[in-house]
């Protein structure tokens, strides 16, 4: 079988048709349990393209060199980004019920948006280098800042709020990046409460991740991005459906498919 599945000949594993969907807890649990292994090889290639980006970045931390964790995190998000749009494809799949074998859809994928994800991979690195920088020193420094303080909080939750769109964007439809930002800042500000407190749960969930280093770090390994990421979008996802139509436009691609079947 081997840890990316080689036979993808067949539709691939899925849900029956017309079954109904759960909600909440039970809908999570239900998408972890059929889709663990897939979630799991997406998240391994997340966490293998963060390690450059981590290790420039707190070197930088450690030797107080801004721009050692700047560039750290700048090249750190070109490995990552084409990765990080590839686990918010499965994902997304996963969230449509969408059969089909991991490996043959990833690469599909991956093809289709890695340039693309470059320049969001290097900008959301090169963030979170800042925010890890500035966030560190200011709060381990004694009395912070107030406004600093804040500032910091507010980057932290934009991003937290406008990058999940971002990719999830990316991966769904062939937009120009200036119209994908637009979109994301849009969403994230016209849905403020709920994206609020799906960036809440970012933040709170990565800053537990980074207090218990590294003990977590396999954890982070195993399923630190997917794990998040699914709560993530699991809450977003109602919004980019309504704005975008995306259950209509699966459920016509769908029957499309199937009437080209039926035809051969």
């Amino acid at each position: 079988m081997g840890l990316f599945h080689p036979n993808y000949n067949a539709p691939g594993p899925g849900v029956r048709k017309d079954e109904p969907r759960k909600k909440g807890a039970a809908r999570f649990f239900e998408i972890l349990g059929r889709d663990m292994g897939d979630l799991f090889r997406a998240n391994v290639l997340c966490a293998i393209c963060f390690v450059p980006a981590l290790a420039l970045i707190f070197l930088g931390i450690l030797g107080r060199a801004v721009l050692l964790s700047a560039v750290g995190g700048l090249l750190g998000g070109f490995l990552l980004g084409p990765c990080y749009a590839g686990l918010h494809d499965t994902i997304l799949r996963a969230l449509r019920d969408e059969p089909g074998y991991w490996w043959h859809t990833y690469k599909k994928a991956f093809r289709r948006n890695w340039r693309q994800s470059l320049i969001p991979g290097a900008l959301l690195g090169f963030l979170l280098a800042s925010q890890l920088f500035m966030g560190y020193f200011l709060f381990t420094g004694g009395q912070p800042d107030v406004a600093s303080a804040a500032l910091i909080c507010l980057n932290v939750l934009l991003t937290a709020m406008i990058f999940p769109f971002l990719f999830s964007q990316m991966v769904l439809m062939e937009l120009p990046l200036p119209l994908l930002i637009k979109n994301s800042l849009l969403l994230a500000l016209s849905f403020a409460p709920r994206c609020i407190g799906a960036a809440l749960i970012q933040i709170l969930y990565w800053l537990a991740v980074i207090a218990f280093l590294p003990y977590s770090a396999l954890w982070v390994l195993l399923f630190g991005f997917a794990f998040v990421e699914l709560i993530v979008l699991m809450i977003l996802y109602p919004v980019m459906d309504k704005c975008f139509g995306l259950e209509e436009r699966f459920r016509q691609q769908q029957a499309e498919r199937d009437a080209k079947n039926r035809e051969e």
